[in-house]
């Protein structure tokens, strides 16, 4: 029996990583749960899956929460959430905190040698070369699920690198995809978040719909399978039926297929190197009339050149591109401002970017991230300069 810990329970991926524990009561049990806002859905996991420590946000929610459980093991804030991710008692750590929070806790699992289920994007972006590094030094084991980079792992198998020419990771084009382009001015926060085809949390439903998240992809795949950022491509896929695929040397191509449903990719994490005989819809290649593949619209989706840049770029460039698209996305949902000041933002602070690591005076966490505090630092610089563009 393998135990989990889950960091961000009650989001997203951590809803769907219970949904394939619940069904393999057998294989897994639940270690440690993570949870920042949603206490009333906590306190429902609490009584369902009996974990034995719990992380929290503040210690004011300790306090309400061991007026419940008394006999629970309950921690708060970053050291807590780094204390259940480095904790001997649990086998696996899925790591499903959005943004540049889940930094510090997934890179302490990796550190202590743990199988992490990587499920966010932010950790690998912000510092993707010392996480490899420090995966290989520690024995660690990194498993993708967010659904491209699970289908690459998957399709790559045990090919070694000099096999690949080139990965192609597919692009749903988000809520967008068909309106106008004269009405992104006026496109609100519901809107972005009516995904066609997924039900993802907030942060994610809005880089779909500018296709930051295959900018963030590209940078994560650059790092999880060694391969040239000039290597690695975006095509649009308006079924996503097919999640990546990869080409090979000798002009073979190996793709993964399924349905959109997050449950597949983290139940072949969780279950990794066996398969779990999950209980879902299936997919039927009869009813599948036609799978389309489409060029990317830089008009569009202006945010994907921006972020292949800041990947060709490497050094801090990712970490900033990653802070300053988390503040700007987070403004847009507060209303602070439109659609269109996302991906215009991004570019003014990208652009200063460029201009500051050309001085000869220039913080070294800019030109490079050597420590987890440099990709924190980076990170918050990128928040910062997006503060000041923002209208």
């Amino acid at each position: 029996m393998k135990k989990l810990t889950l960091l961000g329970s009650t989001g997203s991926i951590g809803l769907n990583t219970l949904d394939v524990v619940r069904e393999f009561p057998d294989k897994f049990r639940i270690e440690a749960l993570s949870c920042r806002s949603s206490i009333t859905k906590l306190v429902e996991q609490i009584r369902e899956f009996q974990p034995k420590t719990l992380c929290v946000d503040k210690d004011q929610q300790v306090g309400e929460l061991k007026q419940i459980f008394p006999e629970k093991k309950f921690v708060y804030g970053m050291q807590g959430l780094i204390q259940i991710s480095t904790d001997p008692g649990a086998d696996l750590v899925v790591s499903g905190i959005v943004g540049s929070a889940g930094l510090k806790p997934t890179f302490s699992a990796l550190k202590a040698g743990k199988t992490v289920v990587v499920a966010n994007k932010e950790p690998l972006v912000m510092a993707g070369r010392l996480f490899m590094q420090t995966a290989i030094k520690t024995g660690a084991k990194l498993l993708p699920a967010d659904s491209e980079h699970n289908a690459i792992f998957q399709a790559l198998s045990n090919e070694p690198t000099e096999s690949i020419a080139r990965l192609i990771l597919t692009a749903s084009g988000g809520s967008l995809r068909d309106r106008p382009l004269n009405d992104f001015e006026h496109i609100t926060p519901a809107q972005a978040l009516d995904h066609p085809n997924w039900e993802m949390g907030s942060k994610i439903t809005i880089d779909s719909a500018t296709m930051m998240n295959k900018g963030l992809e590209v940078i994560e795949a650059h790092w999880l399978f060694n391969t040239p950022v000039q290597n690695i491509q975006v095509v649009m896929h308006r079924e996503s039926i097919i999640h990546s695929m990869v080409e090979f040397v000798d002009g073979s191509f190996l793709a993964q297929m399924g349905l959109p449903d997050m449950r597949i990719p983290l139940a072949h994490c969780l279950g990794w190197p066996e398969r779990l005989p999950l209980k879902i819809p299936r997919m039927d290649p009869i009813s599948l009339k036609d799978l389309h593949f489409e060029a990317i619209d830089p008009e569009r989706y202006p945010c994907l050149e921006i972020s292949i840049k800041a990947a060709k770029q490497g050094g801090g460039a990712p970490a900033v591109l990653n802070g300053a698209n988390e503040k700007l996305v987070a403004s847009f949902l507060e209303k602070e401002i439109n659609f269109l000041d996302i991906s215009k933002t991004l570019h003014s602070v990208m652009q200063t970017f460029y201009k500051t690591i050309s001085f000869p005076e220039v913080p070294s966490f800019l030109k490079d991230i050597r420590t987890i505090e440099d990709a924190v630092k980076a990170d918050q610089w990128g928040k910062e300069q997006a503060l000041k563009f923002i209208p």
